[in-house]
């Protein structure tokens, strides 16, 4: 298949300050900044992947803008995706909620070509905040105890 042999459109979706980009900007270009501008639409990566000695892995990755006003074009950017990155803060338990709304907006709006559903993964960020803030320790056992719950009840609920 050319020079590539796999192409995979990955999705990082979440609220708006998640850390989206961050990630983003570590794991394809090896940097890591404290400020970053918040993302307007979306915006994009590449990172090229040496899956084995014969095969190569063509990651685009697309950092989908968190806040609500992007939201009506989401249909367009989430199109043809094969996976999804579904990201929350750890020190914000408004941005744990909102994963289920971000799951449901993908499984509305595109299937995989067979017609399954788009394979998502959940992901915690910041988590060397939840003491360097100063956060009560019951903010993270809040959160915690969601998170369990959500990993308990969601196979039920499918």
């Amino acid at each position: 298949m050319g020079s590539f042999d796999y192409l995979f459109k990955v999705l990082v979706v979440g609220d708006s300050a998640v850390g989206k980009t961050s990630l983003l900007n570590r794991y394809v270009h090896d940097v890591f900044g404290k400020d970053y501008k918040m993302t307007m639409g979306v915006d994009f990566a590449l990172k090229v992947v040496q899956w084995s000695d014969a095969e190569m892995v063509r990651l685009q990755l697309w950092d989908i803008a968190g806040q609500e006003r992007f939201t009506s074009m989401t249909r367009l950017y989430y199109k043809q995706a094969s996976a999804c990155i579904i990201m929350f803060d750890l020190t914000n338990a408004d941005s744990f909620r909102s994963c289920q709304m971000w799951k449901n907006d993908l499984d509305n709006k595109v299937t995989l070509s067979n017609g399954e559903l788009v394979p998502c993964i959940l992901l915690a960020n910041k988590p060397s905040h939840l003491f360097s803030r100063n956060l009560p320790l019951t903010h993270f056992f809040i959160i915690l105890g969601q998170l369990i719950v959500y990993l308990l009840l969601e196979p039920l609920l499918c």
